[in-house]
């Protein structure tokens, strides 16, 4: 058994952080916009002390061998296929998929995808994308406007990348002085804004199809209180659209940046669910 430190898809590579236990129960991280693979760090360093091993992407757009430039590129097929591909690479069977905000749409996609990859599954902070749309008839549209700001050339680049307007822009959703400083460093100037904003760009071109299916893993949703970009309709929807067992974690007084924020909680939630599956035998479909 050896780590991975990077994987290819359709020509491109991403790197990858491959710590914790080598022989332990594999959690893949998935990271959200405006991160990397390294937004992970506080909540997989506690994993590791519970003996799971973590295996953190920096996802397409963001690693330096994995940006192409057509927005088309980052439709969500493409993203599952990236996480589809380093679970194979991984070679270890299913993995315990975990997800925060971006990464949660792709985990919740693969997860119902390619089920007998998945052992189980937390999400953290954005519900399964068929609950997000049918929520957003009620408010959840007007917290989702900034998607309708990314869709426009250049503009979001340059809010984004000046100092200021990033404090601005990503201040009102919880994001600390450090944290819009990192954002700086390790979004901005390691030139990965366009490609993170693509994700948002590429959503004309993924087909509703994609976004439909139930989870058959077992699921935690996690979501907090004050989480200014989703709202609690699209979670409350989220159990309907999972076959296995499914848990709402919500916690209080905590912006969407609950990696940041609470890492204990979260690592604890995790790990239960990670738990609950080895425990219980899960077996995905198809093993």
């Amino acid at each position: 058994m050896q780590r991975v430190r990077t994987f290819s898809n359709a020509g491109l590579t991403f790197d990858v952080i491959d710590e914790g236990p080598i022989d332990g129960p594999v959690a893949v991280l998935l990271h959200g916009f405006p991160q990397r693979a390294s937004s992970w760090n506080a909540v997989a360093s506690r994993l590791h002390g519970q003996g799971i091993r973590t295996v953190a992407p920096d996802q397409r757009g963001y690693s330096p061998r994995a940006r192409p430039h057509r927005r088309a590129a980052y439709r969500m097929e493409n993203l599952v296929a990236d996480v589809e591909t380093l679970i194979r690479t991984l070679d270890v069977g299913p993995v315990h998929l975990v997800g925060h905000d971006w990464g949660s749409a792709v985990a919740w996609t693969t997860a119902v995808a390619h089920p007998e990859l998945v052992r189980s599954l937390t999400a953290v902070s954005v519900t399964h994308p068929a609950a997000f749309l049918r929520s957003m008839v009620g408010t959840q549209v007007l917290r989702s406007w900034y998607m309708g700001f990314f869709q426009l050339p250049w503009l979001p680049e340059r809010v984004l990348a000046d100092p200021a307007g990033a404090r601005r822009a990503l201040g009102r959703t919880g994001m600390t002085r450090e944290m819009v400083e990192t954002f700086g460093s390790d979004i901005v100037e390691y030139g990965a804004l366009r490609g993170s904003l693509n994700w948002y760009r590429a959503l004309p071109f993924t087909h509703p199809r994609v976004l439909r299916g139930r989870v058959a893993a077992p699921t935690t949703l996690v979501w907090s209180d004050g989480d200014v970009a989703a709202g609690r309709r699209g979670v409350e929807l989220a159990e309907r659209h999972v076959a296995g067992p499914f848990e709402l974690q919500v916690l209080t007084g905590i912006s969407h940046w609950i990696p940041d924020e609470a890492p204990d909680v979260l690592a604890e939630i995790v790990c239960e669910r990670i738990d609950a599956a080895e425990n219980k035998r899960f077996v995905p479909p198809g093993h």
